[in-house]
């Protein structure tokens, strides 16, 4: 779909300058554009692309000469990013979900459609489940009996929502995630050797054959209003109460987190997050790449943990932290310059050593 100009700078809430009804198909990076593209060069890094390319039109940084740079209109943002935000909301069509219920669909006789939802082939709706208006639901999605889903859902490809989940408004589901899964939870029937080694931090007075019993899950899980989940991610249910993951949070591809949890608001969990059974995540987190949190924990609201992090301990409200076990990023910091040095003390160390040896 074209967009003028000035329909993109109104969208953004931006200034526009020169021809306002140029019309723009697509977004473009500047050195690739074509006269009916948007280039993206909202940093004067970027501009000397727009010579390599055909754009008569691009985003550009304020105060910028567009004329001099040869264009015929421009939109100036002051946030590069949070103008990709608005700008790629307005260009993408999203998938596309005929409306109505495909004929290749099974929806159980007692489920509720909400009005206008669009609902693709090979989906299984169960027993009892709410599905709000407006809601789009791709092919392959399963949603489990008694499950209930707010209005302006985007479901799509292979997600699987469990049985008694309820999910919130406007929430993004994307392929392959799965919401609601048994928590994995499991006992013995003496003391085990996990155990032990928690209760020790490493002693143990016997090795014994054991066996695992299985600790079905009751609960479900709750997700909040404007709450998306990346592809092939899995949010388990609560063993007695529900996984709660609070409103406005999002979570990246590749998240698992453990039954029992609750997540706050606005929080953002990134790839490979991983976060264990019955710990509390505040308001405002965000867990960078591949960072594992401990069960049983708390984490505080607005704390910030970098890439890799391991976190065994509560974090207090407002903390920034790295690291294994995860610290205060400023020790961290002089961890790793520390390390760096070792070799350097370890060759320094040993001269001393043949010098004390010889006196």
């Amino acid at each position: 779909m074209a967009h003028t100009i000035r329909d993109i700078a109104t969208a953004l809430g931006a200034e526009a300058a020169g021809n306002l009804d140029l019309m723009i198909l697509r977004a473009a990076e500047p050195q690739a554009a074509a006269a009916d593209e948007l280039a993206l060069a909202m940093d004067p890094k970027y501009a000397a692309g727009l010579a390599l390319g055909a754009a008569r039109a691009a985003l550009l940084w304020p105060g910028a000469d567009w004329q001099a740079l040869g264009l015929e209109a421009a939109v100036f943002v002051p946030r590069a990013r949070l103008a990709m935000a608005g700008l790629s909301g307005l260009l993408d069509p999203g998938p596309q979900i005929a409306l109505g219920i495909h004929p290749m669909t099974v929806i159980d006789a007692s489920a509720m459609i909400g009005e206008g939802a669009a609902i693709g082939p090979f989906v299984t709706i169960g027993a009892g489940a709410r599905i709000g208006p407006r809601a789009r639901i791709a092919s392959h999605a399963s949603i489990a009996e008694g499950a209930e889903i707010g209005p302006d859902a985007l479901i799509l490809q292979g997600a699987r929502i469990g049985a008694r989940v309820h999910i919130g408004a406007r929430f993004i589901c994307q392929p392959g995630a799965v919401i609601g899964a048994d928590g994995f939870s499991f006992v013995t029937p003496e003391k085990s050797g996990v155990e032990e080694i928690r209760a020790t931090l490493g002693q143990r007075d016997t090795i014994r054959e054991q066996g695992w019993t299985r600790i079905h899950s009751l609960g479900a899980v709750r997700i909040g209003d404007d709450v998306e989940v990346g592809a092939n991610s899995t949010i388990d249910r609560g063993t007695i109460r529900d996984t709660l993951i609070g409103r406005g949070s999002r979570i990246d591809n590749l998240v698992h987190i453990g039954h029992n949890v609750q997540v706050g608001e606005d929080c953002l969990l990134c790839g490979q997050v991983g976060i264990a059974g019955s710990t509390r995540i505040g308001d405002r987190v965000v867990l960078a790449g591949k960072v594992g949190v401990n069960d049983n924990i708390f984490v505080g609201d607005d704390v910030i943990a970098g890439g890799g992090s391991n976190i065994f301990t509560n974090v207090p409200a407002g903390r920034v932290i790295l690291g294994n076990p995860a610290v205060k990023m400023e020790t961290q910091v002089e961890i790793n310059k520390a390390l760096r040095r070792l070799p350097r003390l370890a060759a320094t160390v040993a001269e001393l050593q043949k010098a004390v040896a010889k006196s």
